[in-house]
C-alpha cells in the first residue's frame, strides 16, 4: 500500500478507513470465509504481513490476494510458523530457514533465524499493527463473526436478544505475547495528520509512545561475592551499545549496605534488547571480571 496521501485536518470516517484498507479487508475475509481459518490466527497472520509491509516488503498484501488459493492457505501455514516460533522457548530453525514460500512472495532473505535474532522488535512490531491498525481496519469483520459464532453457540438455550447482550472476546487474548485487543476502538473524529494508520512507514517510532517501557525493559542479575556498581553497568552497556539507557535501577537495599544482585533496565529502543540477545534467553556479559547475565524483562502480571 503505497499510495501517498495528502494529509489535512478534516476529520475520518469509518467508511474512509474501510476503502483505504480494502485490500486487507478483502483478503482477511478469504482467510476466514473461504480458507475457513480460524478468526484469531487470521487476524494476527495480518498482523505479521502488515508489519512486514511497514519494514520494507512493500504490496505484499496486493501480491498475496493476486495468488490462488493453495497458495495464500500454503503462505498462511507459513506465517502462523513464524508466530509460533516467537512463542517458543527452545527455537530449532530447519535447514533452509522454514519460510521458502515467503521469501519467493517477498523477494527478500527472510528466515525463521531471522526472528531469532530479532523476536522482541518484531513481537512489539507485530503488536502495534495488531493494535493501532488492525483493531480498525476490521472491527466490523471480527464483530460479525464473533457474534455469529456466539449465536450458534447458543442457539436452542438462548433468545436472539440475550445473545446480542453476551460481551465479545476475542479467542486467545489476552494473548501472551501481543497483549490485549480492544474489540472496539474508536476511529471517527481523529484528524489525519494525528492518526498513526495513514502513516506509510514504519508502525512505530522508536522515540514516540508506541512502545511501552515494558517493551524495551530487560532484567540484569549479579554474581554473589562479586558486587557490581551502576558505573559499571552503565558503562558496559553504553561501550557497547552506545547512548542506549533510558533508565537503571539497582537492586538491593543501599542503606543497609547489601550488594545489588539485580538491576532493571529501560533501553532507548527496543531494538536494543535483541543486539544484546543475539537470538538466546539469556546473554552473558563480563566488566573488570565481573560477570553480568541479562535477559528480557517480562513483568509479573
Amino acid at each position: 500500500m503505497d499510495t501517498p496521501l495528502i494529509v489535512t485536518k478534516s476529520p475520518i470516517t469509518r467508511k474512509e478507513v474501510h476503502l483505504f484498507y480494502q485490500m486487507d479487508r478483502e483478503l482477511f475475509c478469504f482467510l476466514i470465509f473461504k480458507l475457513n481459518r480460524d478468526v484469531t490466527q487470521s487476524l494476527l497472520v495480518m498482523a505479521l504481513w502488515l508489519w512486514f509491509e511497514k519494514v520494507g516488503c512493500h504490496n505484499l498484501i496486493k501480491k498475496i490476494s493476486f495468488l490462488p488459493g493453495t497458495l495464500i492457505n500454503a503462505l498462511v501455514n507459513e506465517a502462523v510458523t513464524c508466530l509460533q516460533f516467537l512463542e517458543m522457548d527452545d527455537r530449532n530453525i530447519p535447514i533452509g530457514g522454514g519460510l521458502p514460500l515467503t521469501k519467493i512472495i517477498i523477494q527478500k532473505e527472510i528466515s525463521l533465524h531471522m526472528f531469532n535474532l530479532k523476536r522482541y522488535t518484531s513481537v512489539t512490531g507485530i503488536k502495534i499493527v495488531l493494535n493501532q491498525i488492525c483493531a480498525r481496519i476490521f472491527n466490523d469483520i471480527l464483530q460479525i463473526v464473533l457474534k455469529r459464532q456466539n449465536t450458534i453457540v447458543t442457539q436452542g438455550t438462548a433468545s436472539r436478544t440475550h445473545t446480542a447482550n453476551i460481551p465479545l472476546t476475542l479467542p486467545g487474548f489476552p494473548h501472551p505475547l501481543f497483549g490485549t485487543f480492544d474489540l472496539s476502538p474508536t476511529i471517527e473524529n481523529i484528524n489525519l495528520s494525528d492518526e498513526r494508520i495513514w502513516i506509510e512507514k514504519r508502525p512505530y517510532d522508536d522515540d514516540d509512545d508506541a512502545t511501552t517501557d515494558d517493551d524495551r525493559s530487560m532484567f540484569l542479575t549479579f554474581s554473589r561475592g562479586f558486587p557490581v556498581s551502576e558505573m559499571e553497568v552503565r558503562c558496559l552497556f553504553t561501550t557497547n551499545y552506545g547512548d542506549c539507557l533510558q533508565s537503571l535501577t539497582m537492586g538491593g537495599n543501599k542503606n543497609q549496605g547489601e550488594q545489588p544482585l539485580f538491576a532493571v533496565m529501560i533501553l532507548k529502543m527496543v531494538e536494543l534488547v535483541d543486539q544484546i540477545l543475539m537470538g538466546k534467553r539469556v546473554s552473558k556479559l563480563q566488566i573488570n571480571g565481573k560477570h553480568i547475565w541479562a535477559r528480557k524483562y517480562e513483568p509479573r502480571v
